[in-house]
């Protein structure tokens, strides 16, 4: 039971980084969207569709690290990984955003070619896909993180970001 609980630990400290990553991305896309259609009357996700579909993108990034292809070129320039990453994940969220529309299509329609169908002909366009660029933009800068971790490791990454603590000298002990 015991190693149980272990790994359980170990895959939700795995899932954690991913999954505060894109619940701070999702909220930024969100508040695009809101300030792109404020006026128009359409609703938009809360925190908590938010906050579900951070922890379904966190978690696809690990399933997706697993995966034999998905770590492609190991031993190349870390652009080659990151852009082969980011494509990957573009896809996915491309998809996800492209089936995120045609769910709410389809609660109105209740037929799938239907919702499709009516998808296609008032969809906006240009917003949607200004939406699928902010997101590869910021689906790049999670690869290049993640890769950075990858090859010079999470402490050492942490170290070169956030700095050590300065240590404290005899003259800061004595004031205090």
């Amino acid at each position: 039971m015991k190693t149980f609980l272990l790994k359980i630990k170990h895959e939700f400290m795995k899932a954690l980084p991913p999954t505060i990553f894109f619940f701070i991305i999702l909220h930024i896309v969100a508040l695009i969207r809101a300030l792109m259609i404020k006026g128009s009357g359409v609703d938009l996700p809360v925190s908590a569709s938010v906050l579900i579909a951070s922890l379904v993108l966190g978690k696809s990034v690990l399933v997706a690290d697993m995966l034999p292809f998905i770590n492609r070129f190991p031993d190349k320039p870390l652009i080659w990984n990151v852009s082969w990453k980011t494509l990957m994940y573009a896809l996915v969220a491309l998809v996800v955003h492209y089936l995120e529309r045609l769910y709410d299509y389809w609660k109105e329609t209740h037929g799938f070619m239907d919702a499709n169908s009516l998808l296609w002909s008032s969809m906006n366009w240009p917003r949607f896909w200004a939406i699928q660029i902010l997101l590869m933009t910021l689906i790049f800068m999670y690869c290049v993180i993640a890769e950075l971790a990858r090859v010079i490791g999470r402490d050492r990454l942490k170290v070169m970001f956030i700095g050590p603590l300065p240590p404290k000298s005899a003259k800061s002990a004595e004031g205090a």
